[in-house]
């Protein structure tokens, strides 16, 4: 019954933000006819914002791939379990992990001053994944293991969040909700320094644009044409990104329209995500967790300045490339590192807009190109940590929360580990 839960509801972003409006709006005592319209607009915005992400992943996964075969050549990035396979032999711990971290979250919410609620359903099991991992690069096994991830991701998801609030609200003017996604060190570090070398005045959806460049404001098109001349460049560093007798400009082109439109879908799942789950989310703050706010997922804040997340994506690509090539070539971490590509735009994007929020253009430019720097620096540290386990899936999603926490989660466990024997 747990797995089944587990499977089918907290793994199941739409189904679990669906039932969420439903509660609340049942706890309202709201009508029928509210209850199966909110519940359903909730389901659809979350499947929305859900394609509108498959969309700008699968343009940008491609050039990672690229950049992979570029820099790493003839020579492995790790011969090390995946995600797949670490799932596979360890699967039950994070899903028990996983199970007993959200009951203790809820708790947190309940009886403490912190009063988040973590909604991001993918990342509800992400965190338990790294930390089960971690965990396991220790030596636990068994209830301890279970345990030691339940209280790691129960930690995660209700204190950075939390930590996070007062720079998303800078954002945002509106304190209903907060951001639950392993953006927080770097949205940190970028706010941090935004808030020292920034000027709010110059704010990024104020840049002066001549008339005839005006399309160059619409989020969708700047982000088509970044996507495209960054396929065209890749293309010829390593040609093999287009397929054989497949037309280079083309597929450049068809990948820029996917991700702008992409970019359209996903906004338009945020604004109709928001629209349904704050107003009934309310009824479960007053009835049952009084002052609890939901934490949900990055794209939420891209609405409120879109122009910093391409900003952000841009400045953090040249700047972490940069350095991954430096780190590469002296041999710093021992492993062979590839570009972020996934972490640059969802990560360092939320990062650039809360340094936007905190000192404008240059604080989102430098907020974003420092929180990069910080990127490359964690993931190299998370892959030696990972050696034996989840190296492989590091070096494509690190350099982020995850690339943090999992190297503090295996030192707390090596000291478990030693107390245990």
């Amino acid at each position: 019954m747990m797995s089944f839960f587990t499977e089918h509801i907290l793994r199941n972003p739409p189904i679990l933000l669906g039932l969420i409006a439903m509660i609340g709006l049942i706890v309202q005592r709201k009508n029928i006819a509210d209850i199966i319209k909110g519940s359903l607009s909730a389901a659809f915005g979350m499947i929305i914002l859900d394609a509108g992400v498959g969309l700008i992943v699968g343009t940008i996964s491609p050039i990672n791939v690229a950049f992979q075969e570029v820099v790493a050549g003839d020579i492995s990035v790790g011969e090390t379990l995946n995600d797949a396979t670490f799932t596979a032999s360890y699967g039950g711990d994070v899903g028990l992990a996983m199970f007993l971290g959200l009951i203790l979250h809820l708790l947190i919410a309940r009886f403490t001053k912190v009063k988040t609620i973590f909604l991001t359903g993918h990342m509800l099991w992400w965190f338990p994944f790294i930390f089960v991992a971690a965990g396991v690069e220790a030596g636990l096994s068994g209830i301890v293991l279970i345990v030691f991830g339940a209280i790691l991701s129960a930690s995660y998801w209700s204190f950075m969040p939390w930590i996070m609030r007062k720079y998303v609200w800078a954002v945002t003017e509106d304190e209903s909700f907060l951001i639950g996604h392993p953006t927080g060190i770097l949205s940190l570090i970028s706010g941090f320094v935004a808030k020292r070398i920034g000027n709010k005045e110059n704010s990024t959806e104020d840049i002066n644009v001549p008339k005839q460049l005006s399309f160059f404001r619409e989020i969708s098109i700047t982000g088509g044409i970044v996507i495209f001349l960054m396929y065209v460049v890749v293309w010829f560093i390593e040609p093999t990104i287009a397929a054989e007798g497949e037309n280079a400009f083309f597929l450049a082109f068809n990948q820029g329209l996917t991700f702008g439109a992409g970019l359209l879908i996903m906004l338009y799942g945020v604004r109709m995500l928001i629209n349904q789950i704050i107003p009934a989310f309310q009824g479960i703050s007053e009835k049952l967790i009084p002052g609890a706010i939901p934490a949900l997922d990055v794209p939420i804040i891209f609405n409120y300045k879109p122009n910093a997340v391409i900003i952000g994506f841009i400045a953090a690509m040249v700047t972490s490339t940069v350095m991954i090539i430096i780190a590469n070539a002296f041999n710093v971490f021992g492993v062979i590192l590839i570009p972020l590509v996934v972490t640059s735009f969802f990560e360092c994007g939320g990062a650039a807009v809360i340094g936007e929020g905190q000192g404008g253009q240059r604080g989102a430019i430098i907020g974003s190109a420092v929180a990069s720097i910080a990127m490359v620096a964690l993931m190299g540290v998370s892959v030696i940590i990972y050696s034996s386990t989840i190296q492989n899936w590091m070096l494509v999603f690190g350099g982020n929360d995850f690339s943090l926490f999992g190297p503090i989660a295996k030192w707390l466990a090596d000291l478990i580990s030693g107390v245990l024997g």
